[in-house]
């Protein structure tokens, strides 16, 4: 079998994207090799006349983020970005097999690169990309953000989870690899926003992002998956790049990995400040070493309200629209009915009816611009009960959020209150099982 260093060299193209996005063409062959980076795929949309997936209330601010050359230009050459790095490591998948790559990773993250028999060059720059660290990390205050974020995480998440995940998609352009990767029953829905919720969880533990720590081993995981989709993706010959670009490319994880640190952007500016309370700056640090860890560059990991909003804006100024029931309203219906709260009992059962009303509404607030007919046109609908139910979640969740930040406040319990919310992520890692981080080909959809 072919290595990678043994595929012929590649003629050179017209360089229609920045050198170093037609760079990953001679880098990785196995991947990009027949990637026409001449032109752009028809999900980057330009045309003002286009419909895009800019939210409502921003519509008349799209022509001035596509006059902002500079902001264009990043997102543009991420929308035909992978991740260099991952991706050489997957590109070995036809020589090791993607078990033994993951094997081989797991080794090198629980014991370091000397525990891995003749590890390949691939899988040590892979770590030592991890490994090295960024100038202006400071993980003080990575840590800051960790202990300021979990209380929010602990009492929040178990009921926007759906809601969130249903955003990731609503667009056919950047859904389509997730339902060719067969997300598309109930049970695989449920398992891919526990494995989400898993990762998000992990990486919140104290001193989880360290070198030694079990976020970054997940956010090594993460990282290999969405590279392994990518080549599995590309190596079928059924992928048309020309209409969606790369899989999974950088611009379509900033949003997963950001969501937070936008919606406290958009907080910001709505209030009327431009900067970033000490507090919330220690979320953004916690937020953009994560995702420097998942492979996203810098230039996509601002640190300030307006760069975040910018940056997201322009991604969805560019980002043609359209919701394809085929694709996205099966996953979307997938997910709306999957068993997403466990345990039997009227507790179990009284979170379970709160949870399936408040993820509407987080839905419906934050990605559907709070437009019900909207909501409704691709199958999110909310009745009488689900509305009393959101209350009811909104009551719960802000009644203990509230209840931990008095006891934060007060130096006698703060460290207290803090065990107590690491004991209940534990508590929440065990709800969500045991996450893989892994993509067999062999269960993805025969055809696009």
């Amino acid at each position: 079998m072919a290595t990678l260093a043994h595929v012929e060299p590649l003629e050179p193209v017209p360089a229609a994207f920045s050198p170093e996005v037609v760079a990953q063409r001679e880098a990785i062959p196995a991947i990009y090799g027949s990637v026409d980076f001449t032109r752009l795929p028809e999900r980057f949309s330009t045309d003002l006349a286009d419909q895009v997936e800019m939210p409502a209330r921003f519509a008349s601010r799209r022509a001035e983020l596509l006059a902002d050359s500079e902001c264009l230009a990043t997102i543009r050459a991420y929308t035909m970005t992978g991740d260099r790095t991952a991706d050489a490591y997957a590109a070995l998948m036809p020589q090791y097999g993607f078990r033994a790559l993951v094997d081989m990773l797991d080794r090198a993250c629980d014991g370091g690169l000397e525990t891995v028999e003749d590890a390949p060059p691939e899988l040590c720059a892979f770590i030592a990309a991890m490994e090295a660290t960024p100038e202006w990390l400071d993980m003080e205050l990575v840590e800051q953000g960790a202990r300021t974020e979990r209380n929010a995480h602990v009492h929040l998440t178990p009921f926007v989870l759906r809601g969130a995940f249903i955003a990731t998609f609503m667009n056919k352009y950047s859904a389509l690899p997730m339902a060719l990767t067969g997300t598309l029953s109930n049970n695989t829905a449920s398992r891919r926003a526990y494995e989400t919720g898993s990762f998000f969880t992990c990486t919140l533990m104290p001193g989880a992002l360290r070198r030694s720590g079990a976020g970054f081993k997940a956010a090594a995981k993460v990282r290999l998956m969405h590279s392994m989709v990518r080549a599995n993706i590309m190596r079928s010959g059924k992928w048309d790049v020309g209409v969606y670009g790369i899989p999974i490319p950088q611009v379509d994880q900033m949003p997963a990995g950001l969501i937070g640190t936008y919606l406290m952007a958009r907080e910001v500016l709505d209030s009327g400040r431009e900067t970033f309370t000490p507090e919330e700056r220690a979320k953004v640090e916690l937020a953009r070493y994560r995702c420097f860890l998942l492979g996203l560059p810098e230039d996509l990991l601002s640190v300030t309200p307006r760069g975040i909003e910018k940056l997201w804006l322009t991604r969805s100024a560019t980002l043609r629209a359209e919701f394809e029931p085929e694709t996205c309203g099966a996953l979307l219906r997938a997910t709306m009915d999957a068993e997403m709260t466990q345990g039997e009992g009227a507790l179990a059962g009284a979170k379970r009816w709160m949870e399936g009303g408040f993820s509407k509404l987080f839905f419906i607030q934050h990605f559907m611009g709070g437009d019900r007919e909207l909501a409704a046109s691709v199958g999110v609908t909310m009745s009488a009960a689900d509305r009393l139910a959101a209350l009811c979640a909104l009551a719960f969740v802000h009644g203990h959020i509230r209840w931990y930040k008095a006891l934060a406040a007060i130096p006698a319990t703060r460290d207290w209150a803090d065990r107590r919310l690491v004991g209940k992520l534990r508590q929440l890692l065990e709800t969500y099982g045991h996450a893989d981080f892994v993509t067999d080909a062999s269960q993805y959809k025969p055809a696009l």
